[in-house]
């Protein structure tokens, strides 16, 4: 057997998709052999890895299946669709190599029993961090509880269970099929416990005590060796084509002016709220960078949100609008002074290595827990807890931007992004980590 090659299943979504290929890159580093498994769905550009080995295998989704707007039906049929072809694939592989192990998304909850009939083990990357991690085990309880039904100002009251989380911080994706919601997260957190390892792109100095919880509820090795984006060059993995322009433009601004508004890649919002974060941006008088890419706006068929009347000319000089931005760049850049961000996992920790406060604006999933953390626990950044009105994003901008809040959450990210740094190093948290994984799968 060839102890030396890994196999990777990443999820065809850009969340997922960087965070795997980042993890590759890493093991490829450490004198491994990579094969990528990947669905014609999403497929990453195997130029931009010369070094690895690409299958594609067909998903079977139909042109409107292979939607987002429904994320639960999505990741449900991915997991049906998958298994034959996956099968057959990662069979034909070992045939020919021999792998020394699997290494998929916890989502793909169907690739245990796979690996378990091949004799081969399992590693899970879980690519959100290890405090949402923990809010999904606990979602069977919350709903016994009735914590998921709550409403109004309900939403407000704590969760006694998970400090600091309030019961509206409770992961949720919202779908037409709330029984598919059930088995999805049922499936992936059996499989995973069933699984010979569970990684992590986090570290010990962010989130101890929720690794602490993690491990003592899954009972296999877990390993936390993240940032990942710390350790590889930059990677080349957006599924959306980047817009530089934007970089020549904030080198003509003045140093951490600029508010970077960017929402990720699938969530959206109604055009109502397009139209109060304009004017909120637009009253602010703060430089921005704001990505709005095709979808954001709810209702338009892909069509460009349409800004609101008079908007433009009010912020001409000091804003730059653009369809998708080289996100690690950006927040890099010295004219940033925040980020306003929907609070994905790659995005928290990219602003946090790179020492900008946010604001935050949780969609669904892991981004609500996440976005706690942000304001209450690491507290570096801000978030409109009720709803989002102009007036309060106007003076939020201005808390973060210009006032003393700002500066204070800049101290307290100087820290956790010096932690970021040294964890990687010869001796760090994050790099005795990365040894242990390495070790763990050359004991296969």
């Amino acid at each position: 057997m060839d102890q030396r090659r890994l196999v990777f299943f990443p999820l065809p979504l850009q969340g997922h998709q960087t965070p795997m290929l980042q993890l590759a890159s890493i093991l490829y580093s450490k004198g491994f052999s990579i094969s990528i498994i990947h669905t014609n769905f999403n497929s990453p550009n195997p130029a931009n890895y010369p070094s690895f080995t690409f299958h594609s295998i067909s998903d079977n989704l139909s042109e409107s299946e292979a939607s987002t707007e429904d994320l639960t039906l999505l990741l449900h049929n991915l997991n049906m669709n998958c298994l034959v072809p996956f099968s057959a694939i990662l069979s034909e592989i070992m045939s020919e190599v021999g792998v020394a192990c699997l290494i998929t998304d916890v989502i793909w909850y169907f690739t245990q029993a796979v690996a378990d009939s091949l004799d081969l083990p399992r590693i899970v990357l879980r690519t959100n961090n290890p405090s949402s991690f923990i809010a999904f085990t606990y979602l069977p309880l919350f709903r016994e509880k009735g914590y998921l039904s709550a409403q109004g100002s309900k939403l407000d009251e704590p969760v006694p269970e998970l400090p600091p989380l309030k019961k509206k911080d409770i992961p949720r994706i919202h779908t037409r099929f709330p029984e598919l919601n059930d088995e999805v997260s049922r499936k992936m957190m059996e499989t995973s416990k069933a699984a010979r390892g569970l990684v992590f792109n986090s570290f010990e100095e962010l989130e101890g005590s929720s690794l602490t919880l993690v491990r003592q509820h899954f009972q296999i090795p877990v390993f936390a060796v993240g940032p990942f984006q710390k350790q590889v060059q930059a990677s080349f993995s957006s599924l959306l084509t980047e817009d530089r322009s934007c970089i020549p433009w904030l080198n003509a601004q003045q140093p951490k002016s600029v508010l970077y508004v960017s929402f990720g890649s699938i969530a959206a919002i109604d055009e109502a709220q397009f139209h109060e974060i304009a004017w909120g941006l637009a009253h602010s008088k703060q430089p921005f960078l704001w990505v709005i890419r095709p979808g954001l706006v709810r209702g338009l068929n892909g069509r460009g949100a349409p800004l609101p009347n008079g908007f433009l000319e009010m912020v001409t000089g000091r804003s730059m609008i653009v369809g998708w931005a080289p996100q690690e760049e950006v927040l890099a850049h010295p004219a940033i002074g925040g980020f306003w961000t929907h609070c994905g996992w790659n995005s928290i920790l990219e602003s946090i290595c790179k020492g900008v406060p946010m604001i935050c604006l949780p969609f669904f999933g892991d981004q609500m827990t996440n976005a706690r953390y942000v304001t209450d626990v690491w507290r570096v950044g801000l978030r409109f807890e009720k709803g989002l009105k102009q007036e309060d994003i106007e003076k939020g901008i201005k808390r973060i931007m210009v006032e003393k809040e700002g500066k204070e959450m800049i101290q307290r990210l100087a820290v956790l992004k010096d932690n970021a740094s040294v964890c990687i190093q010869k001796g760090g948290s994050s790099y005795q980590s990365l040894e242990s994984l390495v070790a763990h799968i050359l004991s296969f």
